[in-house]
Parts: C-alpha cells; structure tokens; sequence
C-alpha cells in the first residue's frame, strides 16, 4: 500500500514517491512533493480564491501530459471547489486551492497550477493585468527582457506597477494588480499596449499570433486576460525537460540578463531566493496597490 501521509489532519495516500519525473535531474516525485510542501507559503496566497486548471504530466515531461479544468474524479471531500462559468456547457467545477493539505494532494496528481486573472467570487472581473512574453527561435528570454522593460515604463506612464517572473518555460510574464475591471476591458488594454510596443519596437516584438511572423521575436501574448484564459502561477514547477519554476525576479535582473541561463531557475533555488527576496510578487496580493485600468487606447501620462 502507498504511505499515508497526515498533513493538517488530512490522510492523504503519496504515490510513487521514487518515480523519477525530470529524467536529466533524476528528480523524484518526492521531491517535488517536498518543494511544493516547502514553498506553500508563497505559493498558497498565489492561488487563494482562484479556480484551479491542472496541467497533468503524471509521467513527467516526456510522457503524457493533458489540461484538465474540472474537479479530478476521486477528489477528497475536504478539497475546496468553486462553480465558474463556462460559454459552451454551462457552470463547471473547479478546484480552489486553500490549504496546505490541498496543495499535497494536487502535487500528488504531478500537476502545474494555472490560474485565471480573477478570482471565484467575481468570475470574469480581472484583478490582474498579465502579459506573456513568449520568445520565438532564435530569439531567448534576453529580448524578453527588452521588451519587459518597454512594456514596465509604458505601464508606469498609466500609473500601473509591473511585476515581472519567469515563466518557467522559455519566457517571462509581467503581472499587474489592478482594481476589479470586467475582464473584456483588461484585454483591450493590454492589446493596445502590445500594439504599441510592436510599433515603438520595430523588429523586436510582435503582437500577433501568426506563428509565420514570430521567430526570431517576442510575441506580445495579451490574450491571457480573457475570462476564459489561465496563466502558470508564481512558484508553480512546468512540465519541462528540466524542474524549472516560474520565478518572480527583481528589475534588476531582467536589466541585467544578458544570457538565458540568468533567468532559468530549478526548484531547488527557489529557497535561497526566499531568503534572500523574500516574496517578490507580495504586493500584487495587497488591494492597496491595485490600481484603475485606463480604457483602451487612452494614455493618462
């Protein structure tokens, strides 16, 4: 039989904790447990209130990997679920993330954490403002960086603070807290300023999705503001080759990044880093510094 494990007066059965999932680490599953029990303090406030998506890869990144958005079937009871809606089947459930217990459970499904730019109680009113900067071949997360930068003093000109984290990926994400704005409107703007960074940036960026237009640029992803859309959650480990997590990083260090391997972080950094940063992205879950979204194609400064 699997161990039973209790975390905060929850039985919960780990499975295969020797399971080697990142082959050219040789990290376990147990290790990855270990990391997600560890970093729970800063990643729980990350998902609080927010429906879950689930990016499954149970045999690690070279194996089978599938979104799931609804609630797993033999989900504890005790595993908080909220009702969101759905344009083509009507309301799902999904899974919301409170506690330490929960977080277990889901680590042991093997799981990246996705979350929409609003929470349960006003499904489709963006609290944040993301974009995601997605380099194309041959260009790396160093054009991220320039295109990041554009993007923060572009934002700041609005009065919006930008918070900038890898993706964990190839990429790097901004995240914006703002004042609860109908998620439509949240997307409108950030269109806008892709548009215009691809104007001010010539050959840089691109805001199109046209995958024909997009090597050797950074394709400007505003689409993530969509109600329906999700993004990796800070501290969240990917499916990639190696455990790579997305890192919230300081100014500093997008301005300084002058090689990809600067801004690729493993899981077993991420400890450090919270000695010495502690949590990077805290001010996005403060109110106090949310601010008014600015209707699209109106610059306030």
């Amino acid at each position: 039989m699997p161990p039973i494990t209790v975390v905060e007066g929850r039985r919960l059965s780990l499975t295969n904790l020797d399971k080697v999932l990142y082959p050219a680490t040789g990290t376990t599953k147990g290790e990855v447990l270990h990391y997600c029990t560890t970093t729970a303090d800063l990643l729980l406030p990350h998902l609080q209130d927010r429906p879950v998506s689930f990016l499954r890869y149970p045999d690690g990144p070279d194996g089978q990997r599938f979104f799931t958005k609804n609630v797993p079937p033999g989900t504890p009871s005790w595993v908080k679920s909220c009702e969101v809606p759905h344009s083509r089947s009507g309301p799902v459930r999904q899974i919301v993330l409170q506690d330490l217990a929960s977080l277990v459970w889901a680590a042991n499904l093997v799981v990246e954490l996705h979350t929409p730019q609003w929470t349960c109680g006003a499904p489709g009113v963006a609290d944040r403002l993301v974009f995601d900067l997605d380099p194309g071949e041959p260009a790396t997360i160093v054009e991220c960086c320039a295109a990041a930068r554009w993007l923060r003093d572009r934002l700041a000109a609005d009065g919006l603070d930008a918070y900038a984290k890898t993706s964990g990926s190839k990429g790097l994400h901004l995240v914006v807290a703002v004042e609860p704005t109908p998620s439509d409107r949240t997307t409108a703007y950030a269109r806008t300023l892709a548009v215009e960074a691809g104007a001010a940036l010539g050959d840089l960026v691109t805001h199109k999705m046209t995958r024909s237009l997009r090597p050797g640029k950074v394709f400007i992803d505003f689409s993530q503001n969509a109600a329906a859309k999700t993004t990796a959650v800070a501290y969240t480990l990917r499916a990639r080759p190696e455990p790579t997590v997305s890192t919230p990083v300081t100014w500093e260090e997008v301005a300084g990044c002058t090689a990809p391997d600067q801004l690729s972080f493993r899981f077993e950094e991420i400890a450090a880093r919270r000695e010495r940063y502690g949590d990077l992205h805290a001010p996005l879950l403060s109110p106090a510094g949310a601010a008014p979204v600015p209707k699209a194609g109106r610059r306030i400064a």
